[in-house]
């Protein structure tokens, strides 16, 4: 690769903004200061801006990340294009410059023994229920039921929250309720532990801008050997609209 050491202080000068535009556009999925994502990101940035200013891409820094690959992956994604919009008129130098880095650090967190992968290889059967899943039109989240944490999305999921679904992944589910229905959220989790039928409720979570969408949700208990998962759908509620008017009943 070509060195660019412009760009490389360029990154370094404006890595501020580049995170508070990222942080905006994810909302509540943003990594908070502490959390590992945040790490990587900063040692992304660290080797982007070495490898540029060498013209060498360095051997990135990894040793004792243990992180959710494809999170980590759509936050890379997520930051590049923060970077590229920031840059302007030079936003598709700068997308050029940093796809080799992005895909020598993804190959380096893949190979590092302690990265660990979303899902290991998966099973003809896994991959099926993924797949059908995947097309299914309502938002569906499996949520940890100990910690909250969001073990996998749909990309209706993250049509609906307008985030990319795997910048969902081990983000508290609650970040995505508003304050007022916090307890009722924790209720239905409850309860779902503690009976194998599925629950129907009613709630609203918030989109990335904080906008209210009111639900219809389903939760099902889903138990493996490690955890027990709440499958929930979700499919918002249309407003009723009267015959030959143009005003919603709300």
């Amino acid at each position: 690769m070509s060195g660019n050491a412009q760009l490389a202080s360029w990154l370094v000068f404006k890595r501020l903004e580049i995170q508070s535009l990222m942080d905006a556009r994810l909302g509540p999925a943003a990594p908070g200061p502490a959390a590992v994502e945040s790490e990587v990101l900063r040692r992304f940035r660290s080797f982007a801006a070495a490898s540029l200013r060498r013209g060498v891409q360095a051997d990135p820094a990894l040793e004792g990340i243990r992180v959710q690959e494809r999170r980590v992956n759509a936050l890379l994604a997520a930051w590049s294009d923060a970077a590229a919009e920031i840059a302007g008129d030079q936003s598709a130098g700068v997308r050029e410059a940093l796809a080799p880095l992005i895909v020598r650090f993804r190959a380096s967190l893949r190979t590092t023994s302690g990265a660990r992968r979303a899902s290991g290889t998966p099973r003809a059967a896994r991959r099926a229920v993924t797949a059908a899943i995947d097309r299914v039109a309502d938002g569906f989240l499996a949520v940890d039921a100990d910690t909250g944490l969001i073990a996998d999305a749909n990309p209706a999921a993250g049509a609906m929250l307008g985030i990319d679904r795997d910048a969902l992944l081990g983000v508290e589910a609650i970040r995505f309720v508003p304050p007022n229905l916090h307890e009722a959220w924790w209720t239905e989790l409850e309860a779902m532990t503690e009976g194998a039928e599925a629950r129907r409720f009613e709630t609203q979570l918030q989109d990335r801008s904080g906008t209210a969408i009111p639900l219809e949700c389903s939760i099902t208990r889903f138990g493996t050997r490690n955890r027990t998962l709440a499958l929930v759908l979700m499919r918002p509620i249309a407003p009723l609209r009267v015959v030959g008017s143009d005003h919603s009943i709300q």
